[in-house]
């Protein structure tokens, strides 16, 4: 057989696992101390082997969160130990959720993430929004209001600028559209009423739910924010449209300025 013929055939050959990426490449990373090369691959290609079987056996509750995110990070760097990277993620940004929400340039601050896997990390991110944003409009959203306040969480409490965010519902209030109408800066956002309303009419809505982050952390409606609600609300009542609530995002909660009587 020619060499040529010989690498189109191992090139048809799918590897079960990353193991197999091992097998013909030199290795790259410093061993530990005292260890050669092939006893630092076996281990934490052992140390792996031992996760998944935890993780297949007694499911997600058997590990912590890093090692949860160890796994993942098995296949986006199949030739380190990732145990420090995943555990350095954590550290930096306090939660898993803190991981996935974190921007791009803040991803690669960390030792061992390069860009092409803070990317990876980010599609992560992204699947799990759009997994709750899919479930979320299945539902009648006034009857499913956890599932609408933890995809505003999951969409919006990482994000380093304000968003302003506006849920468009049908009259069985169904969701409709879900767009981004403005991004300001670290603590502002510019929102105008008629835009709002505008929009809601070329949609056919006839109801909304508003939401916006606060980056500081602290979902405490401001002034500012108190107006704002109350000028969209007057705009939209006149055509029809109903305000739902106002939700404000932070961090570690969320407030609602309908449970608070704001509007």
């Amino acid at each position: 057989m020619k060499k040529n013929d010989r690498l189109s055939a191992a090139d048809r050959t799918q590897p079960a696992d990353e193991r197999s990426l091992f097998k013909d490449l030199a290795p790259q990373d410093t061993p530990l101390p005292g260890a050669s090369p092939a006893t630092e691959e076996a281990h934490y290609l052992g140390h792996r082997d031992r996760l998944r079987t935890r993780y297949r056996e007694h499911g997600d509750g058997a590990l912590a969160d890093y090692e949860i995110l160890e796994m993942l990070l098995f296949r986006l760097i199949p030739r380190k130990d990732t145990k420090p990277i995943a555990k350095a993620l954590l550290a930096r940004f306090g939660t898993l959720a803190g991981v996935f929400g974190a921007p791009l340039a803040l991803l690669q601050e960390v030792k061992g993430i390069g860009e092409t896997v803070a990317l990876d990390l980010k599609l992560v991110s992204t699947i799990g929004h759009r997994t709750l944003k899919s479930e979320l409009r299945k539902k009648h959203v006034l009857s499913s209001w956890s599932a609408v306040v933890e995809y505003c969480h999951a969409a919006m409490a990482y994000e380093t600028k304000e968003q302003f965010r506006i849920l468009f519902l049908d009259k069985r209030n169904t969701l409709i559209a879900d767009e981004v109408q403005q991004t300001g800066t670290i603590d502002h956002t510019p929102v105008y009423p008629r835009e709002v309303v505008k929009r809601a009419l070329e949609l056919s809505a006839t109801a909304l739910v508003l939401a916006h982050n606060h980056p500081s952390g602290d979902p405490t409606p401001s002034r500012a924010d108190i107006d704002m609600t109350k000028q969209i609300v007057e705009t939209a009542k006149p055509l029809g449209i109903a305000v739902h609530d106002h939700i404000i995002i932070g961090k570690d909660g969320h407030v609602s300025m309908k449970g608070l009587r704001l509007f």
